[in-house]
């Protein structure tokens, strides 16, 4: 996954080379954790954290990236712990010698509660618990995020569903991943591609796709279809609009075939109520497949439901057992510009007032998936909770007067569901008989615990329904 070779010694930020220098004397063990302290969503969907071990953290630091790092960091201008990342070397192989424990990947949990908890193993070690936290962060905070915000979409598509649709069987293929252009690097497009996969089956970012199969042993994560583009459109002229539209029916289409056509590269109108609805409808309703009609600009919500509007004016419709039109199964629009959260719902929101079933759209979701978001959108943060010093552990942790809301958690942690059903955070000496949701996953080299995809993927669709009855009781 890494572009480059990847030398974990200087996967960090600078000022973290001079803290070994910084702890107490006779600190033996820090223990750091990770959590969203709160931000845009009330609940978080836990992911990518395997893929982050599996790359980085099962591949051993050699006297190579010891003297390279040296030099790196003597010339960048701060202290470097020779000492200490050659002890790594020699005594553990080049394993880093910390212990992971993570929540189950998949879980939905309430922010504001440690997702993740480490804490170094060998005593002269313990600089190594924060040492590792840009890292670190850095891979659970992307792809929660992206894993969450895909998550809520799929809550929104599926209440409108539940409302106005036969069915919500067409879920897992509501929101298509359109953002593998417009992410930062190709690996970020594969940490985030995975994290939509959790809760949806379409994807255009094989990045993505390979990151599901290679990390969490999905055979094949998402799907996707023939479409066309601007310039497979234009390039043949504005007067040949129609020969290209056929062309995309003649190539692709034939019975239980899908193809997806961009359709606005001149007149959206003109497209739907002359092109497509008599020149080329005997092709669209007797192919056996289905046609995607796809504008991609103007006002998503007005864009879309007059789309669908003229479409059922060429291609008729039917009334379902709820009271809402749908277009005939051989045509449907997928909306691939300017889709977030806030635009799907705005949009299935006017297509139910105008009696338009969800059936007849899908999403397609780029910059809003994968690069609008960042670590202060659920407002992630890794925080030392405890060290060990002279032989006691004493609980660590900030408090500051001006800003309550990072006030962070004291001493090892433990989270648990509660009695009825709440997940909560406590400190592990208070765990008793209660099971702990911290499950360690890695050890000094040695991956402990290992997720399929398919569990990853259930735990979230579970969680949806424990929200969805939450949110039922509290109405």
């Amino acid at each position: 996954m890494s572009i480059y070779k990847s030398n974990i010694i200087l996967n960090a930020d600078s000022y973290k080379a001079s803290h070994f220098l910084q702890y107490p004397p006779n600190t033996a063990q820090v223990s750091s954790y990770i959590e969203a302290r709160g931000g845009k969503f009330k609940d978080a969907v836990f992911f990518g954290l395997q893929m982050f071990i599996k790359e980085y953290l099962t591949k051993p630091i050699s006297s190579a990236d010891v003297d390279e790092a040296q030099a790196i960091f003597e010339a960048h201008g701060v202290p470097f712990n020779e000492e200490g990342w050659r002890y790594i070397v020699e005594k553990y192989n080049g394993y880093l010698p910390i212990e992971i424990q993570a929540v189950p990947e998949g879980t939905v949990m309430p922010v504001k509660n440690a997702m993740v908890q480490v804490i170094n193993t060998d005593p002269k070690c313990a600089w190594l618990t924060s040492y590792v936290e840009t890292a670190l962060l850095r891979a659970v905070w992307y792809p929660t995020t992206v894993a969450t915000v895909s998550w809520n979409c799929r809550q929104v598509i599926a209440c409108y569903m539940e409302e106005t649709a036969e069915s919500v069987e067409g879920l897992p293929f509501k929101l298509h991943d359109f953002g593998a252009r417009g992410a930062t690097t190709e690996e970020a497009a594969a940490v985030g591609g995975a994290a939509h996969l959790v809760n949806f089956m379409g994807s255009d970012t094989i990045s993505g796709i390979m990151a599901a199969r290679r990390y969490y042993g999905a055979e094949m994560a998402g799907f996707s279809i023939p479409a066309a583009e601007h310039s497979t459109i234009t390039s043949w002229g504005r007067d040949n609009e129609a020969a290209a539209y056929a062309n995309m029916l003649e190539k692709f289409g034939g019975p239980g075939k899908i193809v997806a056509v961009v359709s606005d590269s001149y007149d959206l109108w003109n497209a739907i109520d002359n092109i497509w609805g008599e020149e080329l409808k005997d092709k669209v309703e007797n192919s056996g497949g289905t046609l995607v009609v796809r504008p991609d600009s103007g006002d998503p919500v007005a864009i879309v439901t007059e789309t669908i509007e003229r479409l059922m004016k060429k291609f008729g419709y039917e009334v379902n057992s709820k009271g809402y039109r749908v277009l005939p199964s051989y045509i449907r629009v997928i909306q691939g510009d300017g889709v977030a959260q806030q635009s799907i719902e705005a949009i299935l929101e006017t297509m139910k007032q105008r009696k338009q079933s969800a059936d007849n759209i899908a999403f397609g979701m780029g910059g809003e998936l994968l690069q609008k978001i960042n670590r202060d959108t659920m407002k992630f943060a890794m925080k030392a909770s405890a060290a060990k010093v002279n032989g006691l552990w004493m609980d660590v942790y900030k408090d500051p007067i001006t800003d309550q809301g990072k006030r962070s958690k004291k001493g090892r942690l433990a989270v648990i569901k509660g009695a009825s059903g709440e997940v909560k955070t406590i400190r592990e000496q208070d765990l008793g008989k209660r099971e702990n949701m911290l499950v360690p996953v890695f050890k000094n080299g040695e991956i402990l615990k290992e997720y399929s995809f398919e569990h990853v993927r259930e735990r979230a669709a579970a969680g949806a329904i424990v929200n969805k009855q939450e949110e039922e009781s509290a109405a």
